[in-house]
C-alpha cells in the first residue's frame, strides 16, 4: 500500500492554480497597471500575427495542395496510368499532404508538435480500434490495387449493386449504376466478397431459355432459332468460336410446355444489343410459323351426363 501511494502522480487542483493566476493578475494591476496592459497588448499583437501566419500558410498549403493534384493528374494522363491507380494515389496524396498542413498550421500557432504527436500516438490504439473499419478499408483498397480484381471503367456486380466502377479511392470504390446512381462500396468487403466482372474478358456467351406449347415440331423450331442467330450481324460465326457456335437444343420436356436453350457468343459490347433483337424477333417471327408460346393454362373437358 506504501508503494502505490508513492507512485501515485500529484494531484493538480485547477480552482487552485486559477485561483492564484486572478491574485497575480489583480496585484499586477494595482502595481502597475500600464505595464500590465502593455504587455498585454504586446502579447495580443504576438498571437494576432501569429493566427495571420497560420491562415496565409494554410491558404498557400491548400493551394499547393490543389496545384500538386492537377500536375499529379497531367503526369497519369501523359503516362497512361491505369485509372485505378491513379485514383488510388490521388487520394492517399491528398489525405497525407493534408495532415501534414494541419500539423503545420497548428504549429504555427504556437502549439507544440511533439506534444501533438505524442499525443496522436497515445490515442493512436484508440482511435485505431474505433476506425477499425476505416483501417480495414484502406487494407482492402491496397489488396485491389495490388491484385486488380477490376479497373475504373469496369462493368461489375458485388455487394448487391451493379454498375460501372468510376474511381478507386483508399477506402472506397465508387460505380454508376445503369440508371444513373452513385453507389459507394467499402474497399474492406469488396476485396473480401465475391466480385462479378463482366468486363474483363472480351466475349459474353447469350444464354436464352424459349419455351413453347407441346405439340410443336421440334425440329422446326430449331431451325428457325438457328436461322435468327446466323442472320444476327453480332453474333461471332463458327469460325472464330468452334462449331458449336450459335447452338439451340431442346433442353427440358416441362409439365405444360417445352423448353429450347439459346446459346451464342457476342462482343462483350454486343451483350445487350443482341439480346434485345433476339426477344424481339423470338417472340415476332414464331407465331408467324405456327409455333405458339406456353402460357399457365387449364384445360376443362366437360362430359354430357
Amino acid at each position: 500500500m506504501i508503494f502505490l501511494q508513492a507512485i501515485q502522480p500529484p494531484v493538480i487542483n485547477v480552482n487552485d492554480s486559477l485561483r492564484e493566476h486572478t491574485q497575480n493578475m489583480i496585484q499586477q494591476l494595482q502595481t502597475d497597471p500600464e505595464g500590465y496592459f502593455a504587455n498585454l497588448g504586446h502579447q495580443a499583437l504576438i498571437f494576432g500575427l501569429k493566427v495571420l501566419a497560420a491562415l496565409l500558410i494554410y491558404f498557400i498549403g491548400a493551394w499547393l495542395i490543389r496545384q500538386i493534384k492537377k500536375w499529379q493528374q497531367r503526369g497519369f494522363e501523359r503516362k497512361n496510368t491505369d485509372p485505378t491507380v491513379a485514383s488510388f494515389i490521388a487520394s492517399a496524396t491528398s489525405f497525407s499532404l493534408t495532415l501534414l498542413l494541419i500539423v503545420v498550421t497548428v504549429g504555427t500557432l504556437g502549439v507544440d508538435t511533439t506534444s501533438l504527436a505524442a499525443l496522436l500516438a497515445a490515442g493512436g490504439m484508440a482511435i485505431g480500434m474505433a476506425l477499425s473499419g476505416t483501417v480495414q478499408n484502406f487494407a482492402g483498397g491496397l489488396m485491389i490495387l495490388a491484385f486488380k480484381p477490376f479497373k475504373v471503367g469496369d462493368w461489375i456486380a458485388a455487394q448487391g449493386y451493379a454498375g460501372t466502377v468510376t474511381a478507386v479511392t483508399i477506402t472506397n470504390t465508387k460505380i454508376r449504376t445503369i440508371d444513373n446512381r452513385e453507389v459507394v462500396l467499402p474497399n474492406g468487403a469488396l476485396s473480401n466478397g465475391v466480385i462479378d466482372n463482366y468486363s474483363t474478358l472480351p466475349i459474353r456467351r447469350i444464354d436464352m431459355t424459349v419455351s413453347v406449347a407441346y405439340g410443336t415440331d421440334a425440329q422446326q423450331c430449331i431451325d428457325l432459332l438457328l436461322s435468327m442467330l446466323r442472320e444476327e450481324p453480332l453474333v461471332l460465326d463458327s469460325t472464330t468460336q468452334g462449331a458449336d457456335n450459335p447452338f439451340v437444343a431442346l433442353k427440358t420436356l416441362n409439365e405444360s410446355d417445352i423448353s429450347f436453350v439459346v446459346r451464342a457468343f457476342v462482343k462483350n459490347e454486343d451483350f445487350w444489343t443482341v439480346t434485345f433483337n433476339l426477344n424481339k424477333r423470338i417472340y415476332t417471327e414464331l407465331p408467324q410459323h405456327g409455333i405458339q408460346f406456353a402460357y399457365p393454362h387449364v384445360d376443362i373437358t366437360l362430359t354430357p351426363a
